[in-house]
C-alpha cells in the first residue's frame, strides 16, 4: 500500500460524457456488449448511452476514477452497501433516457444479465460490505500500457485500509491475468441464459501491510 504512486484522479462531472464514450469504445467487442447489442449500427448509438449511465453512477457515488488530463479510461466503483443498483440510483444516472435507445430486445437481455449476476453476487459476498468494480475500461489505443492498473489503485488501497474485500465480474478470458495481478481470484463462474456470455466472478481480499 505505502509507496504506491497513484496516477489517476477522481472523474469530474464535466468529463462524464467523454468518459462514457471511452468506455463505449473499450467495450465495443466485449462479449457482454455484443450479446446485449448484436447489431453494430444499433450498438453504435446505444452503447455510448449505456456507458454514460455507468459513468454517472460512479460520479453520483463519488467513486469514479480516470486519468489525468483527458480521460483515457475509467474505473467505476460502487461503494459498500451500494452494489444493488436500485431504480432510484439508475434514474438519477439517466438510465430512463438511455432505455429508448437500447430498445426492448436489449432491455430484455439486460434484465436477464442483471438477474443472473445479482444472484451470483449475493451468493458470493453473503452481504459482507465490499467495494464493487462495476466497470473498468481503457481507450483501445492505450490498453496494455498500465492505465487500467493505475485506475483501480485508489480504491484497492482504500479497501485495504478499510479491511474490505473487492468484487467484480468479467466476460473476457484475457482479463483474468490482469485482475489476478491485482489480487483478485475467481470465486465462481456462470453462463447467462439465452446465449449470454460466460462470466467469471472474482473477489479480492484486503491486503495487510
Amino acid at each position: 500500500m505505502a509507496g504506491i504512486e497513484v496516477r489517476s484522479t477522481a472523474l469530474a462531472r464535466a468529463q462524464a460524457e467523454e468518459a462514457g464514450n471511452v468506455l463505449s469504445r473499450a467495450f465495443w467487442d466485449d462479449p457482454m456488449i455484443t450479446w446485449l447489442m448484436p447489431d453494430e449500427a444499433h450498438r453504435a448509438v446505444a452503447n455510448p448511452a449505456f456507458f454514460h449511465v455507468a459513468a454517472r453512477l460512479g460520479l453520483n457515488e463519488h467513486s469514479a476514477w480516470t486519468t489525468f488530463g483527458k480521460p483515457d479510461g475509467a474505473a467505476i466503483w460502487m461503494p459498500p452497501g451500494k452494489h444493488d443498483l436500485t431504480d432510484d440510483m439508475m434514474g438519477a444516472a439517466g438510465f430512463l433516457e438511455a432505455v429508448p435507445l437500447m430498445g426492448d430486445e436489449t432491455m430484455g437481455r439486460f434484465g436477464t444479465l442483471m438477474g443472473a449476476m445479482n444472484e451470483q453476487h449475493e451468493s458470493n459476498m453473503k452481504n459482507r460490505p465490499h467495494w464493487y468494480l462495476l466497470v473498468l475500461g481503457v481507450e483501445p489505443a492505450r490498453q496494455g500500457q498500465g492505465v487500467g492498473g493505475d485506475l483501480v489503485q485508489p480504491i484497492l488501497q482504500r479497501a485495504d485500509l478499510e479491511g474490505l474485500p473487492c468484487y467484480l465480474e468479467t466476460m473476457k478470458t484475457k482479463n483474468l491475468p490482469f485482475y489476478r495481478k491485482h489480487g483478485f481470484e475467481v470465486v465462481s463462474e456462470l453462463d447467462i441464459d439465452d446465449g449470454g456470455p460466460h462470466t467469471w466472478c472474482m473477489r479480492r481480499d484486503p491486503k495487510t501491510s
